[in-house]
């Protein structure tokens, strides 16, 4: 699945991308904050994020790691200590940080160590990297609270942010430019429907 992945990205890097939706998103201030958590693959949780309203944007990147300036070949080794992650800045008047994190705890499993679905390794760890410490007691009782819907045990990292390096420009609105890709058909479509069937159910 690594070696697929990292085919794919290589393929589409030069390639022309399909037209995208605009970048900007849903901002009604110019006092925004900003979220850094990883679920997995960052192409899945960058397509979900993008649809929430209140989120200007979303930057796919590496953090949590040891290596300066790691590339993405580098971080899929699982050498870099590094975690698949993205970067979330949002309008708190619209999106408030709680409810960034319980979006974050519905679209991916925080019960499984060091996975999501058939990607497997320490760069696809279920994380929350905090920049300050408001975000970090509000992560801690977000996490205690998620734990009663889940029967095991969340083993989500929350840790201070320390640096946060954007990943190559390819994987940046990667499903948005590559919805036809295998990868964005047969595992990123399916959770973009069911979140944007969520969102529509609590929109009425």
């Amino acid at each position: 699945m690594e070696k697929l992945r990292f085919l794919l990205g290589l393929l589409v890097c030069g390639a022309t991308a399909v037209l995208a939706q605009p970048k900007s998103m849903n901002s009604s201030s110019n006092q925004t904050e900003v979220a850094t958590l990883g679920g997995g693959c960052f192409w899945c949780t960058e397509a979900v994020y993008q649809m929430l309203p209140g989120v200007v944007s979303v930057t796919s990147g590496y953090a949590g790691g040891t290596k300066v300036s790691p590339t993405y070949k580098e971080v899929c080794t699982g050498q870099t200590g590094h975690a698949e992650v993205v970067q979330i800045e949002f309008d708190p008047k619209v999106l408030s940080y709680e409810k960034l994190l319980e979006t974050f705890w519905d679209v991916h499993d925080p019960t499984t160590l060091n996975r999501q679905g058939a990607d497997a390794g320490t760069q696809y760890r279920s994380i929350i990297l905090y920049s300050t410490p408001a975000q970090q007691a509000a992560a801690e009782k977000s996490k205690a609270e998620a734990q009663k819907r889940f029967k095991q045990a969340i083993v989500t990292e929350v840790v201070p942010l320390t640096k946060f390096y954007k990943a190559e420009d390819y994987h940046q609105d990667y499903y948005r430019n590559n919805s036809s890709q295998p990868y964005c058909r047969m595992v990123i479509r399916p959770k973009v429907e069911k979140f944007e069937k969520k969102l529509q159910e609590t929109a009425h």
